[in-house]
């Protein structure tokens, strides 16, 4: 991998905000290098820049990321597919929400203090965490949905 191939991989998993100087170490690059790259990632709307404590730090263009989520869900899958999945997802969480009587994966991991086997602990974790993983992801598959025909007759046309 070249300097900014590395940087650029490196950019696309910041979740948290990081210095250049961080980056430059990461990767195994200069710190100007990592710049020149980081740059460009924001103007690619890549990145996200944030001035904090006098410090440039750079992070993932949330934003941009789910406009980007959201277009290749709608260019992978058809409407019925997305539509299917949506309903998928709210059966699931509205099958835990009723075995558990619960209303949040923070209230299932709340239950784990009356439990005292191991493996329904474990269980309910991972569910949890698949709980939480689906309610981060309904809002982008619901968008790719209600926006389908709009996208797909913009790519019709730019075709």
């Amino acid at each position: 991998m070249t300097r900014g191939e590395r940087i650029r991989a490196a950019a696309r998993t910041l979740r948290t905000p990081r210095t250049a100087s961080w980056v430059a170490e990461e990767t195994e690059t200069t710190t100007k290098t990592a710049q020149k790259y980081l740059e460009q990632l924001v103007e690619d709307n890549v990145l996200q820049k944030i001035e904090r404590g006098g410090q440039t730090l750079y992070c993932v263009d949330q934003l941009m990321a789910t406009y980007r989520e959201v277009a290749a869900l709608q260019r992978e899958h058809d409407r019925e597919e997305l539509a299917d999945t949506l309903e998928s997802m709210q059966a699931r969480i509205a099958e835990w929400e009723t075995a558990y009587d619960v209303e949040s994966p923070s209230e299932l991991l709340a239950t784990l203090a009356d439990i005292d086997n191991p493996d329904e602990a474990d269980s309910r974790r991972e569910i949890a965490s698949e709980w939480e993983h689906l309610t981060d992801r309904l809002p982008v598959v619901k968008a790719a949905l209600k926006e389908y025909d709009w996208a797909t007759d913009r790519d019709a046309i730019l075709a």
